[in-house]
């Protein structure tokens, strides 16, 4: 079997190396403007979101509710109940930050790209993978940092709800809805360069898990995460992600939805958006040092998540061609 590498999963294996050689660049003293650079970037790729979503599939994807449903109830609810299982088995300040970083991860929302075309390989029902993966990153503006408020404090942030809805409304809410109000005449034009907006959108996620690693790095925080704790952690993800795949699975066969529905059902409630991660970490969690451990986990399941899905939408393609 030919398994290709993801270039990005690459890129950022390659981005976190840079900032272990050189995390200067990545300090509040450095002469590069990073954070200056990333809030702009954000700000950008929340626009050219806006002017790529589609009213018209959002309205016509409405009308399978049933679908819609368990796809965000897994995203919102199932995921990060899940994790919360485990809290009480934390007993060192180590296995919280870690556990945090996992509960982070699990109270995101779903990917937008990725699930679509993973659907589309795998002959789903694409419109509603549209339609969910759209919903699923405005539901989580809302969402994330609501579950985030109840453990953050506990992790020494400053978490201040007024101050971060002005910010995730400032950064994503306008742009994207300026974005949508524009989208009759820029429409055509992000359909048209979508490949480089996307490549301006890793770019600018590229930047922020430097800037994050980089911070890490240099107070030292990875010092007190081992080989075994990451190998530990990898085991902890796939699991995760094999509870969430089969349960959703589970579900959506009683549910009696079509095969069709069970391939969007799985593989869009299974993902979880590095880029709202990386953004909603640098405004949830601000410049903490442990910013990178806090990302950590969601580096490690985007990876696994697009090389386990990529595999079965390919098998599941290939049937269906035969």
């Amino acid at each position: 079997m030919n398994i290709k590498l993801d270039k990005f999963v690459v890129s950022i294996l390659f981005i976190i190396g840079l900032a272990y050689v050189f995390p200067q660049w990545g300090t509040a003293s450095s002469p590069i403007p990073i954070n200056t650079i990333s809030t702009i970037g954000i700000s950008l790729i929340f626009f050219f979101y806006g002017l790529k979503l589609s009213p018209t599939k959002i309205k016509e994807g409405l009308k399978n509710w049933k679908l819609h449903v368990l796809i965000q109830g897994t995203t919102f609810l199932f995921f990060p109940l899940i994790v919360l299982l485990f809290k009480p088995l934390l007993q060192t300040a180590e296995q919280e930050l870690l556990w945090l970083a996992i509960f982070f991860l699990a109270a995101l929302p779903s990917t937008v790209s990725s699930s679509v075309v993973m659907v589309s390989v795998a002959k789903g029902n694409i419109p509603a993978a549209i339609f969910n993966a759209s919903i699923s990153g405005i539901i989580g503006i809302l969402v994330t940092p609501l579950w985030m408020g109840i453990f953050v404090n506990s992790a020494d942030a400053n978490f201040d709800f007024s101050s971060i809805y002005l910010q995730l409304i400032g950064q994503i809410v306008v742009p994207v809805v300026l974005g949508l109000i524009l989208q009759k005449y820029l429409g055509e034009f992000a359909q048209k360069y979508s490949k480089q907006l996307t490549l301006f959108d890793k770019s600018i996620i590229l930047l922020i898990i430097y800037k994050s690693f980089a911070s890490s790095f240099e107070e030292k925080i990875f010092s007190s995460v081992s080989l075994v704790d990451l190998l530990v952690l990898l085991g902890i993800i796939l699991l995760l992600f094999a509870v969430v795949f089969f349960g959703i699975k589970f579900v959506s066969k009683r549910l009696g939805f079509t095969e069709k529905d069970q391939i969007t059902a799985t593989f869009c409630g299974t993902k979880k958006s590095l880029v709202h991660g990386t953004v909603f970490s640098k405004i949830v969690f601000g410049n903490m040092a442990t910013l990178g451990i806090i990302l950590l986990p969601l580096m490690i399941f985007h990876a696994t998540q697009i090389l386990i899905i990529s595999i079965i939408a390919g098998k599941m393609g290939r049937n269906k061609s035969a």
